[in-house]
């Protein structure tokens, strides 16, 4: 389906990915990457990695997963198509066991659908959504899945998310369709894959020492600690209590920058309470989006899990960034700070 190899665990896929053989009659093989977020992933290794070897043994489908220090990864499926409607079935269906698991716990009544993200070249996104959308509908009516084209492309990368959701049934078929005007349509030059981005840890210093976050819990860092001492004597500080200039996501630092290391939260001790202070961010106006989020729902998360007040200035006119000014002590600007370029 792509014309591009992929850093997976297992090697990357063959370089002639879309392929026909003769032998046995017509025989298309494809390789279709999704995106899946952590526990999606974790649902989809299993225990020991039963459930990915399972998975494997019985469709005849290469299934290959990008590295694991990311909060998404890259599922690669290569193989002859009826392997890899296989492969797509198995996890439609650990999905939907999956949920049915979940509600054993939960009062909801109701079963939301199975949700699959397909990354597709951005080139080949108009002929799956056809003249005036006219083949999206026709998907959508004739699987009874939905399916939705992301309007943008995934960071540094030429490819768009498609989302697919619905019964397992109707997934496989939507796929089988969508696999079908991918090898009509082409990509048309060259495609540069979406690769997750690894997460960048906050980390808090206190008392002269460094803690990595860790769920709720802040864990010591020797190596960070002798950083931060080294800093200490050799860079001029911003007093305690007030964040430094570095931004999390920044290293690795620059020559002799020691202080770029650290991502911020500069306090005096763990149960301190800084004065209130003001940071201010300028974001490009194409990613806005992705920090306020539908109807302001992200935006108000970050404000919720941060503490701080986070106020965004309206476009200016002429302007290709916006203002985003955060109030709180140096501990909720450093995690608003962290959990907007986590966006």
């Amino acid at each position: 389906m792509q014309n591009h190899q992929c850093d997976e665990e297992k090697g990357p896929p063959s370089p002639q990915e879309t392929k026909v053989q003769s032998e046995g009659g017509l025989n298309v093989t494809l390789t279709i990457r999704l995106l899946m977020h952590g526990k999606e992933v974790g649902s989809i290794i299993g225990k020991k990695g039963e459930t990915v070897k399972k998975m494997r043994d019985e469709s005849g489908a290469r299934i290959n997963i990008s590295e694991g220090n990311c909060p998404e990864r890259i599922v690669t499926i290569t193989g002859p198509t009826d392997t890899i409607f296989k492969a797509f079935a198995m996890i439609a269906y650990k999905f939907e066991e999956d949920i049915i698991n979940s509600m054993s716990n939960s009062p909801a009544t109701s079963k939301p659908p199975v949700t699959l993200r397909l990354v597709v070249p951005a080139s080949q996104c108009g002929s799956l959504i056809g003249k005036g959308g006219s083949k999206i509908k026709e998907m959508r009516e004739s699987t009874g899945a939905q399916v939705q084209v992301a309007g943008d492309m995934l960071p540094n990368s030429t490819e768009r998310a498609v989302t697919i959701s619905g019964t397992p049934e109707a997934i496989i078929q939507c796929v089988k369709q969508i696999c079908v005007v991918m090898l009509e349509s082409p990509p048309k030059g060259a495609t540069i894959p979406y690769r997750p981005k690894p997460a960048s840890t906050p980390v808090i210093f206190s008392g002269g020492q460094a803690y990595t976050i860790q769920g709720q819990y802040a864990i010591p860092h020797p190596d960070l600690t002798k950083l931060h001492q080294l800093a200490m004597q050799q860079t001029p500080f911003t007093p305690l209590g007030q964040t430094t200039p570095a931004f999390p996501g920044t290293y690795p630092p620059g020559p002799g920058d020691v202080s770029a290391v650290f991502t911020v939260v500069t306090v005096s001790g763990l149960d301190s309470s800084p004065p209130a202070s003001t940071h201010e961010l300028t974001i490009p106006n194409d990613l806005i989006g992705c920090i306020i989020g539908r109807q302001g729902t992200k935006i108000n998360e970050i404000r919720q899990m941060s503490g701080a007040q986070i106020k965004i200035a309206n476009a200016m006119e002429g302007s290709a960034e916006r203002q985003i000014t955060i109030t709180g002590t140096p501990a909720n600007i450093s995690l608003a700070q962290y959990l907007i370029n986590a966006r």
